[in-house]
């Protein structure tokens, strides 16, 4: 239900700055107010975006400035990742790998 809530006031917002009844930057601070949820990447979805961008669980692990233990029991189901990792999962799946370099 959030996020159709989120969706429905972004859309609205969006077309009261068409018409020009909001500016710019209240879209914007309302964009960013309504992001969408980051959804939870088990083990076979995390080797998946590894695998995608062609990466070693070692330069994942640099690249997110984490240990390479840490993605290898995220790949085994030892332990998920949170926060700032999932979020980085996030961008990198939708963005790419060059979002973050």
């Amino acid at each position: 239900m959030r996020k159709s809530i989120a969706e429905s006031i972004t859309k609205t917002v969006k077309d009261l700055n068409r018409s020009g009844v909001v500016d710019d930057i209240t879209l914007k601070n309302i964009e960013k107010l309504c992001l969408p949820e980051i959804k939870d990447y088990p083990p076979a979805k995390i080797i998946s975006i590894r695998k995608r961008f062609r990466l070693s669980q070692a330069a994942l692990a640099s690249v997110f400035n984490i240990s390479p233990s840490t993605v290898q029991k995220w790949e085994q189901g030892n332990k998920k990742p949170a926060g700032a990792s999932r979020k980085l999962l996030d961008i990198m799946e939708r963005k790419g790998l060059e979002a973050l370099l």
